[in-house]
């Protein structure tokens, strides 16, 4: 464990996780297992040294889990119907959501290019994933700035702002972001290739790329669960 950082989980591990946590949220047999898996998506963000993000995600299912409750108990009108419909593809999706957001802000990009080195994989995929890295926290940074600038002019980023005034949310938050994603995703290509990401040589990395207790720890937890829900 690094200090202020947590336990750095192998790449490889990660998106064995990933996988798994797909499985656990397309065969989940109860809600409450579903709240289980999450639970276990955010004690593993903890561990990786996120702090605030894994209370957050899970204080947010919690609220559409007493939501689904809610509409579950209901009369059974065409509205309920509806929400639970949308609730039953949000709690599929969210888990998978939840630990995507904690795996690919816990992980560089160098570590993640040397693990696909190892493990031989076809750069056709290594590449553009290795962009997306880069390419999230970017965006991020430009949403701020874009809310800031929006702020100057009395336009409210928030839904209430969309509500009351969409065209000018629209043209000051969605125009500017998306020229803004353009932009950014053009000059990562550049910058990646300028650095030599298409380089048929072997790649080194500084940071020991290796799987450790850790890794065995989080596949087999996860992996037992998927095993509990399917077969238990």
């Amino acid at each position: 464990m690094s200090k202020g950082h947590g336990i750095r989980f192998d790449p490889r591990t990660k998106l064995l996780l990933l996988l798994l946590c797909a499985l656990c949220a397309a065969t989940a047999p109860s809600l409450v297992y579903e709240f289980g898996l999450v639970g276990m998506i955010a004690l593993l963000g903890f561990f990786s040294g996120r702090r605030r993000y894994p209370l957050i995600g899970l204080a947010v299912y919690a609220v559409i889990f007493a939501l689904t409750k809610a509409a579950l108990s209901g009369s059974g009108t065409t509205f309920q119907t509806t929400l639970i419909a949308f609730l039953g593809l949000v709690h599929k999706v969210y888990p998978c959501g939840f630990l995507a957001g904690i795996l690919i802000s816990t992980t560089r990009v160098s570590e993640f290019l040397c693990a696909m080195h190892k493990i031989h994989a076809p750069k056709s995929l290594t590449i553009p994933m290795a962009v997306m890295l880069r390419y999230l926290p970017t965006i991020r940074e430009d949403w701020g700035f874009i809310k800031d600038a929006m702020r100057l002019r009395d336009v409210s980023p928030s839904l209430k702002g969309l509500v009351a005034h969409p065209g000018m949310t629209v043209e000051c938050l969605y125009v500017p972001l998306m020229m803004s994603a353009s932009r950014a995703a053009d000059e990562l290509s550049i910058a990646s290739v300028t650095r030599g990401i298409e380089n048929p040589a072997p790649r080194t990395c500084l940071i020991q790329i290796r799987l450790g207790l850790a890794d065995l720890l989080a596949a087999f937890c996860f992996a037992a669960y998927f095993i509990a829900g399917r077969f238990g």
